[in-house]
């Protein structure tokens, strides 16, 4: 629905942009995460999941009137995910890879769930709920719970707690 509203008034007034960059380096850490593991579900997920985010922040960035706040955000996102993937690659042993990297995905998937929160004082002050995305608060409780019974069937305890 957001990117729908971009798209009609060619604005991103009133979008938050914060969830929408947490989520795509979370996609990509969790494609990471699923690529060690081979799981195709959490391959395919979050390969889907980062390309949308992608073009979200692409369309985002086209209708943004300041431009250099949002370019300097991608840019430290970018910094953090090739740092992240220098690390776990280069510096952690193969048999610690994998919980190190899930255990980095929970927090930062946790971190992503509370982004929104970002906002709360505006909320507060301004007495509306006009900057928040219901759409985006439903379907951040959709996919979590989801994840979460899927990461009970695995048995997988980085799955669950995110």
């Amino acid at each position: 629905s957001d990117l729908r509203q971009m798209l009609a008034t060619k604005s991103v007034e009133n979008i938050q942009f914060l969830p929408f960059l947490t989520t795509d380096a979370n996609n990509v850490g969790w494609l990471g995460y699923g690529c060690l593991k081979g799981d195709a579900t959490l391959i395919t997920v979050n390969a889907i999941g980062a390309v949308l985010q992608t073009l979200y922040i692409l369309v985002y960035l086209y209708y943004s009137p300041a431009k250099l706040p949002v370019l300097l955000q991608i840019l430290l996102l970018l910094a953090v995910v090739v740092t992240g993937c220098g690390y776990f690659a280069l510096l952690v042993d193969t048999g610690t890879r994998l919980a190190r990297l899930g255990l980095f995905c929970s927090v930062f998937t946790i971190t992503m769930y509370l982004s929104p929160l970002a906002d709360l004082a505006k909320v507060v002050r301004t007495k509306s709920t006009r900057c928040l995305s219901f759409p985006l608060t439903v379907t951040t409780f959709m996919a979590s719970s989801s994840w979460t019974i899927y990461g009970l069937q695995l048995h997988d305890p980085y799955i669950t707690v995110s």
